[in-house]
């Protein structure tokens, strides 16, 4: 809150509203909206009105710097800075969407190995099929998006993109290497359903061993291993810091025109596939999710929670991906 005290001028206080707004927003207005701040603090000391102002429009200002909203009154006087903006977050939107989608698919195959009632199998299989198929396409389009721009990074690399990159390399790597480690308590006895081979299926469910109705059960929590404890707190960390990294490197390297325009057409099909797996997910939380103990309930209210979450995370890289979409068109212009 915006109070008045002995201790900071009115330049000090203006600088701390300020921060309200992203970075690339100061550099182009900070100066003269500190003085029009300072100005206004002069004539109004203590003012809650003008604190709450300025957090909603740099709350406003951050949401459009990350291409999840638009600023209609401000020119378009860096294209391609606002396109890498949308095209980080649409990447960090779609990684939530890949790490939820994985998880939900894990959880479809250890249902499907519980099943018991044949009402429920045959939707299962069902949206197993749906949901294996948007998830390969979905792979297909990662790797598609990720060989053009490790090229470019390749060809542009500076001293500024080293540090994103050990960052990226390291939480892949522990990724990687602590999946492997626990593949081998998959509890999906081999995988059933789906286009996905068994061993994929286990990979996935150690990947996303952190999503799961354990957390819910102290007893059964607590009959884990240290280890795998461990494992279940880092692998989401590691992921977050994956993501992370991979958002600065596309914020910080100067791709061509040629490419960005590429990975906006390449997102908005991932964002379609998507779509498709979202479908599959509701179908099957809606037909075919029956839960038969009190464990397995708990795992339905897991599945649900992930697939609002999913829809969220879709929802914001649809918005992502309009925004980098327009700015790219009217780039063109």
């Amino acid at each position: 809150m915006d109070r008045v005290t002995t201790a900071r001028t009115p330049r000090d206080r203006a600088a701390g509203l300020l921060r309200w707004y992203p970075r690339v927003w100061r550099e182009r207005y900070g100066e003269e909206f500190t003085e029009l701040l300072i100005a206004d603090i002069a004539e109004r000391p203590a003012s809650v009105l003008r604190t709450l102002d300025v957090a909603r429009a740099g709350l406003l200002a951050r949401l459009a710097a990350a291409g999840l909203a638009e600023l209609h009154v401000e020119p378009l006087a860096d294209p391609g800075r606002r396109l890498r903006g949308s095209l980080g977050t649409l990447g960090a939107a779609l990684m939530l969407c890949l790490a939820l989608g994985t998880a939900l698919c894990s959880q479809l195959a250890i249902a499907w190995a519980r099943t018991v009632p044949a009402s429920v199998a045959v939707p299962a299989r069902q949206a197993s099929l749906v949901m294996s198929v948007a998830l390969l396409a979905f792979a297909a389009l990662v790797v598609l998006a990720v060989l053009p721009v490790g090229f470019a990074i390749t060809r542009n690399f500076s001293r500024r993109l080293l540090a994103p990159l050990l960052v990226l390399a390291a939480a892949v790597t522990a990724l990687v290497f602590g999946a492997h480690h626990f593949i081998y308590q998959w509890p999906g006895t081999g995988g059933h359903g789906g286009l996905l081979p068994g061993g994929v299926q286990a990979f996935a469910w150690s990947l996303t061993f952190w999503f799961s109705s354990a957390w819910a059960h102290w007893a059964w929590l607590a009959g884990f291993g240290g280890w795998e404890l461990a494992w279940m707190v880092a692998s989401p960390l590691a992921l977050a810091a994956a993501t992370a990294a991979a958002m600065t490197l596309v914020r910080r390297v100067e791709f061509s025109p040629r490419l960005l325009a590429y990975e906006t057409r390449l997102a908005a099909v991932a964002c379609a596939i998507m779509g498709v797996f979202l479908g599959g997910c509701g179908y099957w939380i809606c037909t075919g999710r029956h839960p038969v103990s009190v464990a397995d309930a708990y795992a339905g209210l897991l599945d649900v929670a992930a697939t609002v979450c999913l829809a969220l995370a879709l929802a914001a890289a649809y918005q992502a991906q309009r925004t980098a979409l327009r700015t790219l068109r009217l780039a063109r212009r």
